[in-house]
């Protein structure tokens, strides 16, 4: 567990050197790839009014259900999150990257709600908005943690005739954009890496340079899906999680990403971490 140590001892100075900095952010955005789903362009300051895409308000009590701490303003730990924006924001603008990866080395250790807080909070900045894509494909969960059932997801798009703008939905949350999944399937690595994929991602990426992209991948031992999509994505945050995670597994997923760019980890439930109202935080 020796890396966990020292990702908690970074996290520990972080959160020092973060009280002192203002958050920042860089990116504004539109709307994802085809024109259908394109927005009226609006000053980054403005209310979004979205033509295209659909709006699913999500009740207070939804968010505060399913932990979506930063969606909620008065929360006690809604600072964890900016922070870990703060620290996000800094290495994709000092890297000049818009897409960033989220994934662990197994399953239950919180990837998808970090993936999800961390979008919010990002979409929080009023100088760009996010568009949060759910390609856990064989456990699509993200639309879940809205409290909303899709009638289409991305594999619908990947495999199907279903325009994108039919599968993108916004919860209710200025600036945010989600690109949910369905059903899970089962050939998820290959559509992950089919050639429509690969120009959805190009054109997520590239067709507005001031938009962040925030991707939520499947767990890195479990299946080949992360490491199939690696050459599309910027960087990689890894979340683990204290008592869960074990060091081998770390171990195995720092080696299957010796090659990409890691923002950082999280360290999920750990006590020291609790005792000061944050998760942890640091660099491998």
């Amino acid at each position: 567990m020796e890396h966990i140590r020292k990702a908690l001892e970074q996290a520990e100075k972080d959160r020092a050197e973060v009280r002192k900095q203002a958050d920042s952010g860089v990116f504004e955005a539109k709307q994802p790839a085809v024109q259908a789903a394109a927005e009226a362009a609006v000053p980054a300051t403005a209310e979004i009014r979205y033509k295209s895409t659909k709006v699913v308000e999500v009740p207070d009590e939804v968010l505060e259900r399913n932990r979506l701490i930063a969606a909620l303003p008065n929360h006690e730990l809604r600072d964890s999150y900016r922070m870990l924006r703060t620290r996000v924001l800094q290495q994709m603008t000092a890297n000049g990257w818009n897409a960033l990866a989220i994934t662990s080395p197994a399953t239950g250790h919180g990837k998808s709600l970090t993936a999800v807080n961390l979008a919010i909070s990002l979409a929080s900045e009023v100088n760009h908005t996010v568009l949060l894509a759910d390609l856990d494909l064989r456990s699509p969960s993200v639309h879940s943690y809205f409290g909303y059932e899709p009638q289409v997801g991305l594999s619908d798009y990947l495999e199907g005739d279903v325009p994108l703008s039919e599968v993108l939905f916004s919860p209710g949350i200025d600036r945010l954009v989600v690109l949910p999944g369905r059903e899970p399937v089962m050939n998820s690595s290959e559509m992950l890496s089919s050639p429509k994929m690969v120009s959805l991602v190009s054109e997520l990426k590239s067709r507005y340079p001031d938009r962040l992209v925030i991707c939520d991948l499947p767990p890195l031992l479990a299946t080949d899906d992360a490491l199939a999509f690696t050459p599309y994505t910027d960087g990689m945050l890894m979340v683990v999680e204290a008592g869960t995670t074990q060091s081998e597994d770390f171990e195995r997923s720092l080696d299957i990403l010796k090659d990409v760019p890691l923002v950082g980890t999280v360290l999920n439930r750990s006590e020291t971490a609790a005792r000061a109202g944050h998760y942890g935080y640091g660099r491998t």
